[in-house]
């Protein structure tokens, strides 16, 4: 018997109250670990490094707010996976239009190679610096060991779930790691992280980069996919409990995001703020981190950058396949997907683009596709149809209605600003923040 298979009676039979204790209610812990990972993937560096380095704690609060914003929509995209026993793909797939179908699937196939670029080229970037190796042989590093990992996906829910969840404890332990050798001002970061506030224009900008990139359109999708049929549910109570159970994981692995893109403001502000200010890139803030803090700090912030790369790789292309099969009915082999959704990240360093701004257009791009799947779990939330006495009530509609307002917003200032559009209230604005 597969470990997954063990997992799902041992989670069948603490449902029914055969078992008990701690160690039960563990296993149901899984899907929020692994969609978490789009909350702390390569993409989240830039921005974090960019508001610390330029605003010090000041901008700690945006980050909290994202982090309630991804909570709301992981926690609705789990449910709904619980509750229906589809993913949210093959509920597009079955209620809207063929045409439109099709275009949110096109779209959202363009979202999931720019996913994966930017967590690809995280990882890349990381093993390069770490082991001063060529970009293209961190990348080809990269490819392997994602596709090694991938290749247990066929062993069922539960070994991958246990891989990720390493690996975001990597990420977590090296960030605690930061904050004990960086000198960080508890205080300032206290006030800063519950005192709302936009020192500037460009600072706006910035916090619109946060918030604007923070919900991710592939972990929306894959969260449903993730809880559509992991337990076996043979009552109402006892799918009572396994959504009570969702919504705790949730808000404990979200919470866990949250303070690992916190302490990165956090170390960025304590190293860069006074006297490195301009620091942006990646490799400039490792190169910086050296003399600064020392090679310890410096070597922890690039195993946290590989360990966020491998693990949000994986997931991106875990998304591709549920998104592809969701919404076309077609599963292709797991190389071709990662073959796939790897060759832009390959033209792009080929072409000779710098591989920090080949992030930033990522980030772009996925804001472009955002309002497809946040708009789509929404609509499907809501619906008594669909959900039956588990759909979205007045309040809780209006919390994903407001956050979604708030998200598609700001997506709209950052698409302005690449695009090369002056707002009045912001001024000009730099594709690179």
């Amino acid at each position: 018997m597969s470990a997954s298979d063990r997992t799902r009676l041992e989670m069948s039979a603490f449902l029914s109250g055969k078992r008990h204790g701690l160690r039960a209610r563990l296993l149901f812990v899984g899907p929020a670990v692994i969609a978490s990972v789009a909350y702390m993937d390569p993409g989240n560096y830039a921005t974090n490094i960019q508001a610390g380095a330029g605003y010090g704690y000041a901008l700690l609060w945006v980050v909290l707010l994202a982090n309630l914003i991804a909570m709301l929509f992981q926690g609705l995209s789990a449910r709904l996976g619980i509750v229906t026993g589809k993913n949210l793909a093959e509920l597009c797939r079955d209620h809207f239009p063929r045409p439109l179908v099709g275009v949110m699937w096109a779209v959202s196939e363009v979202a999931a190679m720019a996913t994966d670029l930017a967590e690809f080229l995280g990882g890349a970037i990381g093993l390069s610096l770490l082991f001063e190796l060529p970009l293209i042989v961190g990348m080809a590093i990269t490819a392997i060991v994602t596709y090694a990992i991938l290749l247990v996906q066929g062993r069922g829910f539960r070994p991958i779930e246990l891989i990720i969840g390493t690996l975001v404890g990597v990420i977590g332990l090296c960030y605690l790691a930061e904050i004990l050798i960086a000198p960080i001002d508890w205080g300032a970061a206290g006030l800063g992280l519950v005192t709302p506030a936009m020192p500037d224009a460009a600072a706006l900008t910035i916090a619109v980069g946060i918030i604007g990139a923070t919900v991710m359109p592939h972990a929306i999708y894959l969260h449903s996919g993730l809880t559509q049929s992991r337990a076996e549910i043979h009552s109402e109570a006892e799918r009572a409990k396994v959504l009570r159970f969702s919504d705790i994981e949730v808000v404990v692995a979200l919470a866990v995001a949250g303070i690992v893109n916190m302490a990165m403001v956090m170390m960025a502000a304590s190293a860069f703020h006074s006297g490195h200010s301009e620091v942006s890139e990646i490799e400039t803030a490792y190169h910086t981190l050296t003399p600064l803090l020392g090679a310890a700090a410096a070597g922890v912030f690039l195993l946290s950058l590989i360990a966020s790369g491998i693990s949000s790789s994986v997931v991106g292309t875990m998304a591709g396949q549920m998104i592809m099969q969701g919404f076309l009915r077609i599963r292709i082999p797991i190389w071709l997907r990662r073959l796939v959704t790897m060759l832009p990240a390959f033209a792009v360093v080929a072409a000779g683009v710098n591989a920090t701004q080949a992030l930033v257009v990522s980030q772009v791009i996925l804001s472009i596709a955002l309002p497809v799947p946040m708009i789509a779990l929404i609509v499907f939330a809501g619906r008594r149809d669909i959900m039956g006495a588990y759909a979205t009530g007045p309040l809780l509609r209006a919390l994903a209605i407001a956050g979604a307002a708030m998200v598609l917003g700001l997506n709209a200032v950052l698409l302005a600003g690449a695009f090369g559009v002056d707002l009045p209230f912001l001024g000009p604005m730099s594709l690179g923040a």
